[in-house]
């Protein structure tokens, strides 16, 4: 009906929208702005997301992190400046992240696997023998000593009373050093070889020797002193 009423002359005809012209070059720019508007708030929000979860993974990694180098010192006998990253690995590890918040993320993401790996490593008691070397030479300095306090026994029980004091400087000052020499002598034999195999040297820990090996002189100090007191 309209077009009825126009081709009558009831109804002025409409004008068209131009086809050209600085009007759709107009439309045209907007068209094109908006969408460069909606590409940039995208890449926004997902920028902003990736920048969350690599926050969330740098927490999680640094907190798998700090027990197991604790670990590493305390039962493994790492040195802490041997877990200090060194110029190379820093390098490499920049490297990794220069690519923007999605190269942190997966650099991040491969780190908490790394460190899943390792925690499954851990799992288990902790090593005993050449890791604890304390411990391992424990068990030699140890025999040694309980050795030097049995003779200091049996020498105080069968000496005359006159000759105690000879004995006792002779026991106290000699059989001791005997004793760390022979643990320290005996810990180069049974772990040296192994040692100079993997280029390294047997770790003998001289003051656990000399602890150990002077607690029986100490022991029989104590006792001679608590029996003249009751006496």
């Amino acid at each position: 009906m309209t077009e009825q009423a126009e081709q009558s002359g009831v109804v002025p005809a409409q004008a068209s929208p131009p086809t050209g012209g600085p009007w759709a070059a107009y439309l045209a720019a907007a068209r094109d702005l908006d969408t460069v508007r909606r590409a940039a708030s995208s890449v926004a929000g997902e920028q902003a997301a990736t920048i969350n979860a690599a926050r969330q993974e740098l927490t999680s990694v640094r907190a798998r992190l700090a027990p197991q180098q604790a670990r590493l010192v305390r039962d493994f006998g790492v040195p802490p400046a041997d877990l200090v990253p060194l110029e190379g690995e820093r390098a490499s590890a920049l490297a990794a992240v220069t690519g923007g918040p999605g190269a942190v993320l997966s650099a991040l993401r491969q780190a908490r696997v790394t460190a899943d790996a390792a925690d499954h490593a851990f799992i288990g008691p902790a090593p005993v023998g050449p890791s604890r070397p304390w411990a391992r030479n424990l068990l030699v300095y140890g025999p040694f000593a309980a050795a030097v306090l049995l003779v200091q026994i049996i020498l105080y029980l069968v000496a005359p009373s006159g000759s105690l004091p000879t004995y006792t400087l002779l026991c106290g000052l000699s059989m001791p050093l005997l004793a760390f020499g022979l643990g320290f002598a005996t810990i180069g034999f049974v772990w040296g070889p192994d040692a100079e195999k993997a280029g390294t040297t047997v770790d003998r820990t001289p003051v656990v020797g000399v602890v150990t090996c002077l607690t029986p002189v100490l022991l029989t100090c104590m006792g001679v002193g608590l029996q003249a007191i009751f006496n």
